[in-house]
């Protein structure tokens, strides 16, 4: 079955990271078949960045991201940029300290959207101590509210 999975965020997050990983813990751990691509803004830091991966068990034969069934918010302004690409019924993951949630209720509830939330940032910098490691715990969630991959796929993806 085909899953499309976004990740955005900006910059600096690790973003395109989390989606290098998820397709490889699907693609090598999972016998699945994944693609995986990116688009990010010039600047090193602060800019726009997004990933897409699609998954299936099938043969891919179109490689983008049309209608993801799982969004990954890691930034307001992502969040609202892509929330209206997202399947209705779809999955939603946000970091709710980076997301101004106020803002989203209606299209949740319009949409009957799966709201997840996930303080990757926040665990990241208090539970691990570096901030930048809140793309690790996001897939984290990730695997934990889908079956988009395995848990032990993901451990391994992220440790190899």
């Amino acid at each position: 079955m085909r899953t499309e999975v976004r990740i955005a965020g900006f910059g600096g997050q690790g973003v395109i990271m989390a989606g290098v990983i998820i397709g490889k813990a699907a693609s090598l751990f999972d016998n699945k078949n994944a693609v995986q691509t990116q688009s990010y803004g010039p600047e090193a830091r602060g800019g726009a960045s997004r990933t897409e991966v699609v998954i299936d068990d099938e043969v891919i034969d179109y490689p983008k991201v049309t209608s993801p069934d799982i969004l990954v918010a890691m930034s307001h302004e992502a969040l609202i940029k892509y929330m209206g690409d997202l399947k209705d019924e779809g999955v939603l993951i946000i970091d709710p300290d980076m997301i101004v949630e106020e803002e989203i209720v209606d299209f949740v509830k319009e949409h009957k959207i799966k709201l997840f939330r996930a303080p990757a940032t926040k665990t990241a910098t208090e539970d691990v101590g570096l901030r930048i490691v809140a793309n690790i715990v996001m897939i984290g969630a990730i695997v934990k509210v889908t079956d988009v991959v395995s848990v032990d796929a993901a451990k391994q993806a992220i440790l190899d």
